[in-house]
């Protein structure tokens, strides 16, 4: 390590003026770094010159340096280390914001619809999340390209290592299947749902179609110049039809392995379920389409320079905000509506409610915001917030 202290006062060549009026055979022979220590040690006289390079070898063994001795005092290499485990650390962060937070949020979506329903516990959250990892994370590998400007770390992680998430969506998907076998044929069916709406929603069929409708259109007809979008190309529909996937997986799937364990038995038909499944589908409805529209708000300057008509990019961003602020009201409606209905209990209501209001916060800041992820992540943080609430109701 150098010394810095007391530096020459005449800096030519790295030592003071004294030490060329006397100089050792040591200090002459042995090349010292401009200053070390060697120059400060002691009175500064010939002696201590002398004295000073076999006290302290190192330098001579590293032979000279350029540095000047303000350039070797400044910590160059202290910043760096942070930044490169950052660097490191960005990729899996991006990595576990994606398919497998949001696996994690299906599932406990799903544990909040069961105590919404009133049913016991099941294997439901774990076949819900591993569906939506699975179809989450084909959709990621599936849109890399698309999705480079508005996600790139997840692009990038989709094209880099497309065929082991492939991998992983497959063994995901198919353990779901089997733990959904557990609940019967309702079950099973409910599991394939989100994966049969995700190929119609994400795939080319209705393009295909659309060719086939312009080949057999006559020439210059209307119908030969119309070109078929997929649907997660068309504005509002796309959110409907992905709200819905999720909606009927997490309230069905309890309902449905709840009726394999209690098939027949007086506590399941003991009062009607009619009225809760309805509120409960209209919750999760309503905040499953403002949870899909808002990533719409990040994706904007994307899905316009790519084309994509959403509804950030139709009606603009406000437009868009006063839309989904519409949406979050009526779910607030829709529960006040059903506690005093009597058909939902004050606490659950409560919570449920916590639940709007954090999505209410996450809506505001919809354009306001420089950091796109926040959009991305934090809708579906407004869950943590209400199962929280639930057990806290529950102790």
């Amino acid at each position: 390590m150098q010394d810095t202290r007391d530096p020459p006062s005449t800096p030519i060549d790295g030592t003071d003026e004294s030490y060329h009026t006397q100089p050792t055979p040591d200090a002459e022979s042995v090349p010292k770094p401009r200053g070390t220590g060697a120059e400060t040690t002691g009175s500064g006289g010939p002696a201590s010159a002398g004295s000073a390079v076999p006290a302290d070898p190192t330098p001579a063994e590293e032979g000279p340096v350029e540095a000047t001795p303000a350039e070797a005092a400044r910590p160059e290499a202290v910043p760096t280390e942070p930044a490169d485990a950052v660097d490191r650390l960005g990729p899996l962060i991006e990595l576990a914001s994606g398919s497998p937070f949001v696996a994690a949020i299906a599932a406990i979506e799903t544990v909040i619809a069961t105590v919404l329903l009133g049913v016991p516990l099941s294997p439901a959250p774990a076949v819900v999340g591993l569906v939506t990892f699975a179809v989450y994370t084909v959709d990621h590998v599936a849109d890399a390209e698309a999705d480079a400007r508005s996600t790139p770390e997840r692009a990038r992680i989709a094209r880099r290592y497309g065929d082991q998430l492939m991998i992983g969506a497959a063994l995901a998907y198919g353990l779901a299947v089997a733990l959904s076998t557990l609940g019967g044929p309702l079950a099973l069916g409910v599991a394939l749902l989100p994966g049969t709406l995700w190929v119609a929603y994400a795939s080319d069929w209705l393009p295909n179609v659309g060719r086939a409708v312009r080949s057999l259109a006559p020439e210059g007809g209307l119908a030969a110049n119309r070109r078929f979008p997929r649907l997660k190309e068309v504005p509002v529909l796309s959110s409907v039809v992905v709200a819905a996937g999720w909606t009927l997986a997490v309230t069905l799937l309890p309902l449905a392995f709840a009726g394999s364990a209690s098939l027949g038995s007086a506590a399941l038909g003991a009062a009607p379920r009619e009225p809760i499944v309805a509120v409960a589908m209209a919750y999760f409805l309503l905040r499953s389409f403002v949870d899909t529209e808002l990533p719409n708000v990040r994706d904007v300057d994307a899905d316009a320079a790519a084309g994509v008509a959403t509804l950030p990019t139709v009606l603009g961003v406000a437009r868009t905000r006063r839309v989904l602020y519409g949406v979050d009201l009526a779910t607030a409606a829709t529960l006040a509506a059903a506690t005093l209905a009597g058909v939902l209990a004050p606490g659950i209501a409560a919570a449920l409610g916590l639940g709007v209001a954090a999505s209410l916060a996450v809506t505001a800041l919809a354009g306001r915001v420089d950091d796109g992820a926040v959009l991305g992540v934090a809708p579906d943080c407004s869950y943590l917030v209400v199962a929280a609430a639930l057990v806290l109701t529950a102790a």
